[in-house]
């Protein structure tokens, strides 16, 4: 099974689809997964699946206003600048 890093800035609408249908009401502490990245630096991330792939969504201010923004209203949400890059 393939693991991906993604940061709020590379977030896709079906990762945030993902995220809402887990997460309907936010995440809580023990939903965070810790780890140090290559540079020693530790990152908080919350975990989602697919058949084929495990994302590791990086916490941020910013990754909980669009969740709750984009499950308040998916139909308006705008996804066209969000950018995915499965090598980040």
């Amino acid at each position: 099974m393939k693991r991906v890093i993604v940061d709020y800035s590379k977030l896709t609408a079906d990762i945030l689809d993902l995220l809402v249908e887990k997460y309907p009401d936010g995440y809580v502490y023990n939903d965070v997964i810790k780890f140090q990245n290559a540079k020693q630096e530790t990152i908080s991330a919350v975990e989602v699946r697919t058949d084929e792939t495990i994302y590791l969504v990086k916490i941020s201010n910013q990754l909980e206003k669009t969740m709750k923004d984009y499950s308040e209203d998916e139909d308006s949400f705008d996804t066209g600048a969000l950018d995915f890059d499965e090598n980040f």
